[in-house]
């Protein structure tokens, strides 16, 4: 699809429209949100668990998501701070926005936010360790972006039944190193780079 430079030019259709088969052509794509016109193919969405064996379950029907609407971006976050993981999916074409809440059985959890001092002030880039019982989970501060969105500035972990994690180590973009020891779950936690002591944001 050819951009014009400005929001004023019109630009004829290259050629006769298939109306029957839903074709539509727009003299300029800025006008698109005015018309009444949607991209959708009607695919619908799905949502897919991880079994932890390896493979992934659909589970869209179960919990809801699998609406027909022209989705386009989705967005995870703890948006009632419960502890789980929630799901925002924006639509276009005058389709509304979906709020999944998750309502999965209550396990123990880590939320994480940094502040930056040498490094960026979000602390985007850095890479998190969290050790828990016999694993190790690893995540980066680099919050996801899609179309016309983005997810939070928090780096968020699922302990299953570990109340406590032993270790998290946080390596900054400056190079800098530091390791925090017993943390208790169920918190959103902030760290500040070259900061040894631990401020809590929220806990349950």
């Amino acid at each position: 699809m050819a951009q014009p430079f400005d929001r004023s030019t019109v630009l004829p259709a290259l050629g006769p429209l298939h109306k029957e088969l839903g074709q539509f052509w727009l003299p300029n794509p800025s006008l698109f949100p005015q018309g009444r016109h949607n991209l959708s193919a009607y695919e619908r969405n799905r949502t897919f668990l991880n079994s932890s064996s390896g493979r992934f379950r659909d589970a869209s029907y179960l919990c809801g998501s699998d609406s027909d609407g022209d989705g386009r971006s989705a967005v995870a976050g703890d948006f009632n701070e419960d502890g789980r993981m929630d799901l925002l999916v924006r639509q276009v074409g005058g389709g509304p926005l979906l709020y999944f809440e998750n309502r999965f059985a209550r396990r123990h959890w880590l939320a994480v936010s940094l502040r930056g001092t040498r490094s960026n002030s979000n602390g985007i880039g850095a890479r998190l360790e969290l050790d828990f019982g016999d694993q190790r989970a690893v995540r980066d501060m680099y919050p996801a972006n899609s179309f016309k969105s983005r997810s939070p500035n928090v780096v968020h972990f699922g302990l299953g039944q570990q109340s406590h994690a032993r270790r998290l180590t946080i390596r900054w973009p400056s190079g800098l190193v530091q390791e925090f020891n017993d943390l208790a779950a169920d918190q959103h936690v902030f760290l500040t780079e070259g900061k040894a002591s631990i401020d809590t944001l929220a806990a349950q």
